[in-house]
């Protein structure tokens, strides 16, 4: 029986409850993993790179009349033999049968310029095409880093909330605790669960605003489905300069959207001159050459050969045509003055831009430091009131008001930090440094 003495050991082994897997954290994300995901995903960038992409083959379209021209013509003709085109036409009339191929080639030897003002002007449009892609870039990486900063303000906000019920718990049950032993009111008691059901309410707020906040950073970065990650923190900024002078000069350099503004406007110049050109003579060469087959040769005169070739050069002279192509010089001289007005409006609102993200940004800079003062008061005080209140010094109101304060307190300091790497986020984006 010796040998069915560990059947009991080994039952008992395999019937233990076997530990759960431990769950595997989510994978950190920082900010710079944040954008190069969005950078590689985001519809808008590839819009934008297409859209350039489409502007560069206009240049391709514009430089096409540089290079010869050339189709090919297969004609079948059955008519009545010897007649003749009574009405419609001043040229020879006469009617053959005939059946034949030719091509036709024509160059362009000169259009005063108008060509070459043409690809210039397709030129600059796709470098602006470039530059509004560089800006939609912009765009997108300033959407990343206010929904990065917003979801980590959405964690600690809910860290202040988890940490708020648990402090106030602890304080309903003390209460509770005297109350029972006749040390306190019940009024004592209701304040305190009120106090609880605040900070209930402020988790439960807190909860909401993370998924909230996770779906932004979700569709910041293009993606459709919102992956699990743990965000890593930011270091703080240094302070913004003094000054606003600088970064307004770094603005006018940096940002993409004057860029295009600066391309569009020369572009605008080039159309213009191009559309001035239409007034000046326009020279093209032509060759053609063809066969007619010896089977069609029997309806045709015997003095017509059964090939041919020709040249010729073709001079057009704009004489009149209604004043069309000086209202259209007109209209493109227009287009040209509202580009260098739409130029200085951008430079304008640019430099606002960039003064009220300084400023912004300085003062954010600042209230961090009154926030962190604040929580420590707000913190003293507490602890100052909850020892009155221990001690029978003071009544459940006092102690109430410094623990809203000291939530309050957290809530503003979480908000100073976040809001001032926000600010800090918009005044990059606005001097146009944001990478």
């Amino acid at each position: 029986m010796m040998k069915w003495l560990w059947l009991p050991g080994l039952c008992t082994l395999l019937l233990a409850p076997v530990p759960l897997a431990a769950q595997t954290p989510p994978p950190p994300l920082s900010l710079k993993q944040a954008e190069q995901i969005a950078l590689k995903n985001h519809p808008q960038i590839f819009a934008a790179q297409y859209n350039a992409l489409a502007s560069n083959q206009f240049v391709r379209e514009e430089r096409s009349a540089y290079f010869p021209t050339a189709f090919a013509d297969v004609t079948g003709v059955a008519a009545d033999r010897d007649t003749r085109i009574g009405a419609g036409t001043l040229q020879a009339s006469r009617l053959f049968s005939r059946e034949a191929q030719g091509i036709t080639i024509d160059q362009l030897i000169t259009d005063s310029g108008r060509t070459p003002n043409l690809v210039a002007s397709s030129r600059f449009q796709a470098r602006a095409a470039d530059e509004d892609a560089q800006a939609t870039r912009y765009d997108v990486l300033l959407a990343v880093n206010r929904a990065y900063f917003e979801a980590l303000r959405a964690q600690a906000l809910l860290k202040v909330a988890q940490e708020t019920v648990a402090e106030r718990q602890v304080v309903a049950d003390q209460v509770s605790a005297m109350v029972q032993n006749k040390l306190k009111s019940k009024l004592d008691l209701s304040f305190a669960d009120v106090n609880l059901a605040q900070a209930r309410l402020l988790q439960i707020q807190a909860q909401n605003n993370v998924k909230i906040s996770f779906a932004e950073l979700t569709r910041a970065m293009g993606l459709q489905n919102t992956p699990s990650f743990s965000l890593e923190e930011e270091p703080l900024p240094p302070a913004p300069p003094a000054t606003a002078a600088g970064l307004v000069n770094q603005a006018m350099q940096n940002r993409p959207e004057l860029l295009s503004l600066r391309f569009r406007q020369q572009s605008a110049y080039k159309f213009q001159r191009a559309e001035r050109d239409l007034s000046f003579p326009t020279v093209v060469a032509e060759g053609d050459a063809g066969y007619i087959p010896e089977i069609a040769q029997l309806t045709l005169p015997r003095i017509i050969p059964n090939h041919y070739e020709a040249a010729a050069v073709n001079v057009e002279i704009p004489v009149f045509n209604g004043h069309l192509f000086s209202a259209r010089r007109e209209a493109a001289l227009m287009k040209a003055r509202q580009a260098d007005e739409n130029l200085r409006d951008m430079q304008e609102r640019i430099a606002r831009d960039v003064r009220t993200a300084w400023a912004n940004a300085a003062t954010g800079y600042q209230r961090i430091g009154v926030a962190d003062q604040l929580l420590n008061q707000a913190k003293l005080t507490l602890a100052l009131a909850q020892g009155r209140y221990n001690l029978g010094l003071s009544s459940i109101v006092e102690l109430s008001q410094a623990q809203l304060n000291e939530t309050q307190a957290e809530i503003q300091d979480v908000n100073a930090k976040y809001d001032f790497q926000n600010e800090n986020a918009a005044l990059e984006y606005a001097i146009g440094t944001l990478r």
